[in-house]
């Protein structure tokens, strides 16, 4: 008699979030956030940001494709190894403050650009080399284009952060400028980076 055949390993999936990922993201983004703030920031703060601004309602909203506008509609995606969540982005439809620096970085040929903020993308720390976070951002920069018709990709991380910045870099993005963002809070200082997608990327 053969040796039974090994079940087949769970494959890395991304996805359109479902209603029903809502408490599932809501645990995830409670897990990922922590990681991404820089060491100086109180812990009492990151909670806090957490449960004000990573709740179920905010999620129930984005996974419904509604970012608190109507006219700033939402994406969220899922990476799934299995039937556990390692990973998630959001996007929105959404013009940076520094326009000025996005127009000037994609040139002549992108004036006014429709432009989409990647507001989060988070995976798992347990998820690292395995190309979970390179997939997912693959299919962010393909949502952002196809989903919400966007020409150019936006995103802000904490200036502290240059594990994030070279991964971003990696993925074509460029620095475009600066901002303010505040974590229940204490203020922080964000890189502004950018990069076309879609039809008209070069």
């Amino acid at each position: 008699m053969s040796e039974p055949t090994p079940p087949a390993p769970d494959r890395l999936v991304v996805r359109l979030a479902r209603p029903s990922d809502v408490e599932r993201l809501v645990a995830l983004a409670a897990e990922t956030f922590p990681d991404a703030c820089p060491p100086g920031l109180a812990p009492e703060a990151i909670a806090e940001h957490v449960a004000r601004e990573l709740d179920a309602a905010h999620f129930a909203s984005w996974v419904a494709g509604r970012y608190g506008d109507p006219a700033a509609p939402a994406v969220v995606l899922v990476a799934e190894v299995g039937d556990g969540l390692v990973g998630y982005a959001l996007l929105v439809r959404a013009r940076p403050a520094e326009a000025a620096q996005l127009d000037a970085l994609l040139g002549p040929e992108y004036p006014h650009a429709a432009a989409v903020e990647l507001s989060k993308i988070y995976a798992l720390a347990s998820a690292r080399g395995t190309g979970a976070a390179g997939t997912l951002m693959t299919a962010a920069l393909e949502a952002a284009a196809e989903l919400l018709d966007g020409h150019a990709v936006w995103l802000g991380t904490n200036a502290q952060n240059v594990r994030a910045q070279a991964f971003y870099r990696k993925h074509g993005f460029a620095e475009v400028g600066r901002r303010g963002y505040v974590v229940g809070g204490e203020p922080q200082d964000d890189v502004v980076m950018a990069r076309a997608v879609g039809a008209r990327q070069a």
